[in-house]
């Protein structure tokens, strides 16, 4: 199985939160992100972002230039879902 088909496959048959890397805030990135003191029109891409709930907690921070890059649109579709009239903010 090629890796996009298993995380394809992953986010097809599970729930963001049923798998073990899942937290609903993802504290270190936030305080990453925090220390670097940057303005809410910083552009930031979350790389591997999955279903992750990161993007979530930037824009309420007040981020409006965000990107999330994965290789499962699966997750990427859940990620859209959850985030609702919000996710035109995000590319």
């Amino acid at each position: 199985m090629d890796k996009q088909k298993h995380w394809e496959s992953i986010y097809e048959t599970k729930e963001p939160t049923e798998v073990s890397w899942f937290q609903t805030h993802l504290q270190k990135s936030l305080a990453l992100i925090d220390s670097a003191n940057l303005n809410t029109d910083a552009r930031i891409i979350d790389v591997g972002g999955g279903a992750s709930t990161l993007v979530d907690d930037l824009l309420r921070k007040g981020f409006k230039d965000l990107t999330v890059l994965d290789i499962s649109a699966k997750a990427l579709e859940k990620t859209k879902e959850r985030l609702g009239n919000k996710a035109h903010f995000v590319t």
